[in-house]
């Protein structure tokens, strides 16, 4: 769930919560430890459960708090998705470039039907392992063909190199902080308005 601090544009801390979701081994793990921790493992481990990481973020001199939730991608974990996603702000749904199967779950993903009485959640479609081009099985021109037919954008990363990871998390940090600016304009609209 969103938050702001204090009143007034500067000083303001936004709290957002991101979760990635996605088929087990298409590297969801590995792009949130690239991302906030720089690290990179080559050997699999397997998540069993949600774990979170944080990020502290300037964006456009505001401070922005990211709470990133690694969640398991193994079929006996997909009943709990929806505790995860709950009052999240945002979501990252990741598949392997090398696997067709993953980006084929990836538009089955319905996270946003299965949580009642939310508003629609921004996501994006990430298409992770791009060093892995020479074996892949999920043409560029679908992925992108299909993340413009469901109005999210579309990114290539790969975490063993750290490609295009700053990119995905910092567009989805402005786009979750222009939507807070623009609840916060309604809100203050709404309050100043004399038909309240």
């Amino acid at each position: 769930m969103a938050t702001a601090g204090a009143a007034g544009t500067s000083g303001r801390t936004y709290s957002f919560k991101v979760v990635l979701l996605g088929e087990g081994c298409v590297g969801k793990t590995s792009l949130v430890l690239r991302y906030c921790e720089n690290k990179f493992n080559d050997k699999h481990i397997t998540t069993l459960q949600a774990s979170f990481l944080t990020k502290k973020l300037n964006i456009t001199g505001k401070r922005v708090n990211l709470a990133i939730w690694d969640t398991a991608g193994q079929e006996r974990f997909h009943a709990l998705g929806p505790i995860y996603y709950r009052d999240s702000n945002g979501a990252i749904l990741v598949y392997d470039i090398t696997d067709e199967d993953s980006f084929e779950k990836v538009k089955l993903i319905s996270y946003v039907e299965s949580v009642p009485d939310t508003e629609l959640i921004p996501y994006c479609i990430v298409g992770n392992k791009i060093d892995l081009d020479k074996d892949r099985h999920v043409s560029v021109e679908d992925a992108e063909s299909y993340a413009e037919s469901v109005g999210a954008k579309h990114y290539h990363t790969s975490a063993k190199l750290n490609k295009g990871i700053e990119e995905l998390f910092l567009d989805l940090c402005k786009h979750l902080n222009r939507k807070m600016n623009n609840n916060v304009l309604l809100i203050t609209e709404k309050l100043n308005c004399a038909c309240l």
